[in-house]
């Protein structure tokens, strides 16, 4: 099988990439990642600065090691809000590129706490 076979059968349709997209989905990857974290730990974020409060609460769950990376998280997340609510310019393509690294890293380092401190949810 291939992407093309799966076009073929109906299972796919063309979609031209948007840079734009991607890098809102990629921001949307680590929101859901640290939601992930927090709700490992038994924490769920209140209304009030939720998104905020999700992405800063990583150091006290994945250690002080998670600090520059949850700095450079809520750096993106507020760039994502001045985009989407003030209408400024969106992430370049180094940020971006940034962002990928800083979501694989937080992916690895919740998995790694997850299979430390929660098994069953690193099964499968």
């Amino acid at each position: 099988m291939s992407l093309e076979a799966w076009l073929a059968n109906r299972w796919l349709s063309p979609h031209a990439p948007d840079p734009r997209e991607i890098k809102e989905l990629l921001d949307a990857a680590a929101l859901r990642l640290s939601t992930a974290a927090l709700q490992a730990a038994g924490y769920r974020a209140s209304r009030d600065q939720k998104h905020y409060r999700t992405i800063a609460a990583l150091p006290f769950i994945l250690g002080p090691a998670a600090q520059e990376l949850t700095e450079f998280l809520d750096r993106c997340r507020t760039k994502r809000h001045d985009v989407t609510y003030e209408s400024l310019s969106s992430i370049s393509n180094p940020e971006a590129d940034e962002l990928i690294e800083a979501v694989v890293e937080l992916d690895q380092r919740l998995r790694n706490w997850l299979r430390r401190n929660l098994p069953t949810a690193s099964e499968g």
